[in-house]
């Protein structure tokens, strides 16, 4: 099976570049997703988080208060750093068995959509991997438009890794800088030479 990890910074339109796939007929597992189901009500990583920050951070229900853990690690690199390993151990441990239930069934293609492109469970089941950028103007726009303040957005794009830290680690930047047209072209492009070279399906979007 050949795997294509997606991952870029925040506000760069990687989730855009998931559907695009998905549209394309390939099968997506969104980490962002699996992240949410293991800090619901009892998840499997809220007893950690519960260790390492105080049942301060978790709502009535026994979930994840993301709100008050957002004001927190989004002012703390080290915090988050930590939320960061917790959730992202369980998350990938839960990605890994759901890429295992695909290939097991036959599927030819998967992809991983994540945010932090961590060595365990991404990099190291990835065939090749897509970095989704944009200049810091453009992505700072987006994020506002999500109704967060220029602030906030600027603090949530300096704690996560520089755009050349997540090039580094890529084989192939995707530029989102134009409109949507122009990111479907580019990534129709990208299949054609990466999947159709290989004689992998997929549906043209």
């Amino acid at each position: 099976m050949f795997v294509i990890g997606i991952t870029g910074g925040i506000g760069t339109g990687k989730s855009t570049v998931a559907s695009l796939c998905r549209e394309a007929g390939l099968s997506v597992l969104d980490a962002d997703k699996i992240s949410h189901s293991v800090t619901q009500s009892d998840g499997i990583a809220i007893p950690e988080i519960i260790e390492r920050f105080g049942q301060e951070y978790i709502n009535t229900d026994g979930s994840l208060n993301r709100a008050k853990m957002s004001d927190l690690v989004f002012e703390d690199k080290r915090a988050l750093d930590a939320l960061s390993f917790i959730v992202h151990k369980h998350t990938m441990k839960q990605m890994g068995k759901y890429l295992d239930e695909l290939e097991k069934s036959g599927e030819k293609i998967a992809v991983l959509d994540v945010p932090i492109p961590v060595k365990e469970g991404f990099l190291d089941r990835c065939n090749q991997v897509w970095n989704v950028t944009s200049d810091q103007n453009i992505r700072l726009n987006r994020l506002e438009k999500r109704g967060l303040s220029r602030g906030e957005a600027l603090r949530r794009i300096a704690v996560q890794m520089t755009p050349e830290e997540y090039s580094k680690l890529a084989d192939i930047d995707i530029v989102n800088n134009h409109n949507f047209d122009q990111l479907r072209e580019q990534v129709n492009e990208i299949l054609a030479a990466e999947l159709g070279s290989r004689g992998l399906p997929f549906n043209k979007i």
